[in-house]
């Protein structure tokens, strides 16, 4: 964890755009709680984070739409989450272009399966932007949050920092559990096709 606050630190609102572009939820997360820290300012991580994400889903689904069946059929890799997000695709359309960024192991591939299943510009534009307003609500909105609540606790309970640390972890684990389980929910329901 200091690693990547050093890197904030470092390299500031460039280290929350490489974040967002590259699915770096703990360097969003990061930077929220620097932000609530006062090292670096809520809205503009919030904005960066935004646009960061929105161009490069954007752009991943045109690369998709271009040369997307291409470039899957030469990593072999990707075929099987490609499978994935393409069952999902087609079973739950919309809802899968706005929940994507939140499915982990299918996540950086989902704009391009998007983009070469034919999906249209005038479709796949609106609901990615509302997609963007929505991850970001929740990354940036909920890492502040949550910074304020571990460090309103640290404070409170100073000489309980080693277990404030611990419920940290805690938190973080019961969300990467809980979205293990909507993935696990998903897929389930597209085997069942």
């Amino acid at each position: 964890m200091e690693h990547i606050i050093e890197f904030i630190k470092d390299w500031g609102y460039l280290a929350v755009l490489f974040g967002a572009i590259i699915e770096g939820e703990s360097i969003i997360l990061t930077a929220c709680y620097l932000a609530y820290k006062g090292i670096l300012e809520f809205p503009k991580v919030v904005t960066i984070a935004f646009f960061g994400t929105l161009f490069a889903d954007q752009t991943l689904y045109m690369i998709g739409r271009h040369y997307g069946k291409k470039i899957i059929k030469k990593r072999p890799h990707w075929q099987a989450p490609a499978d994935k997000a393409f069952k999902l695709l087609h079973k739950w359309d919309i809802w899968f272009i706005l929940s994507f960024r939140f499915i982990y192991g299918i996540r950086a591939i989902s704009p391009i399966v998007i983009g070469s299943s034919g999906v249209l510009p005038r479709r796949f534009v609106p609901l990615n932007f509302l997609a963007a307003v929505i991850w970001t609500g929740i990354s940036c909105y909920g890492g502040y949050y949550l910074a304020s609540v571990v460090d309103d606790f640290i404070g409170t309970y100073a000489h309980y920092q080693k277990w404030g640390i611990v419920i940290f972890i805690g938190l973080i684990a019961a969300a990467a559990i809980l979205l293990w389980a909507i993935r696990r929910f998903l897929y389930s329901e597209s085997k069942d096709d």
